[in-house]
């Protein structure tokens, strides 16, 4: 899945497909299957930088948040200001 404009966009992939995410466009994974994901990305940069969107919420002033995104008091009191780890 990626943004282009505004636009959001998402993949089903299957075994052996190959995606492509335009440079500096923010995407993330998701298995919806039932077996094991295995996922190879590669960059053109020797640097890797990750955003947590979890941690990146949890750190905007919260009226920002509920007013744009319209979340209730359960979701924003979900947020985790510490980055946690996808895979250990």
């Amino acid at each position: 899945m990626f943004a282009s404009e505004g636009n959001a966009r998402t993949f089903d992939y299957q075994a052996g497909d190959v995606g492509y995410v335009p440079f500096a466009m923010g995407h993330y994974v998701e298995n919806t299957g039932k077996t094991l994901l295995r996922f190879l990305e590669m960059f053109k940069s020797p640097r890797f930088q990750d955003v947590s969107l979890n941690q990146w919420m949890a750190l905007t002033p919260p009226e920002l948040v509920q007013a744009h995104l319209n979340l209730n008091k359960a979701m924003m009191g979900a947020l985790r200001k510490q980055k946690l780890a996808v895979v250990r």
